[in-house]
């Protein structure tokens, strides 16, 4: 059973740093894409970054490139998003997804709050 499974999140200032991890069970996960999306309250999920398989390139949301990098290790099938200079509006549940055999896998999030 696949299982996606965030850690990292918390309560930080505005300007400060958190490294999500997103741990990956069940099967390896090293031939797909994997991404992070984020959900404030009261709007939409919506897409934060995504890193192709080997890890070679990235792509990001208009609103985090330059300060969000997304990174994987493979041999730990865990994907990884270093979020520097952090703002309130960056503040959402943050979730883990790979897309494996035409069916979205999410994990259970995990919140970042950033404090002004």
């Amino acid at each position: 059973q696949v299982q996606l499974v965030e850690s990292g999140g918390g309560l930080v200032q505005a300007g400060g740093s958190l490294r999500l991890s997103c741990a990956a069970s069940g099967r390896t996960f090293s031939s797909y894409a994997m991404g992070w999306f984020r959900q404030a309250p009261g709007k939409e999920r919506e897409f934060v970054a995504v890193i192709t398989s080997a890890g070679g390139s990235a792509n990001y949301a208009d609103s985090v490139k330059g300060r969000f990098t997304i990174s994987r290790d493979n041999a730990k099938n865990t994907v990884y998003l270093q979020t520097n200079s952090l703002k309130p509006e960056d503040t959402a549940v943050y979730y883990c997804n790979v897309v494996w055999r035409s069916i979205n896998y999410w994990g259970q999030g995990t919140q970042v709050t950033v404090s002004s």
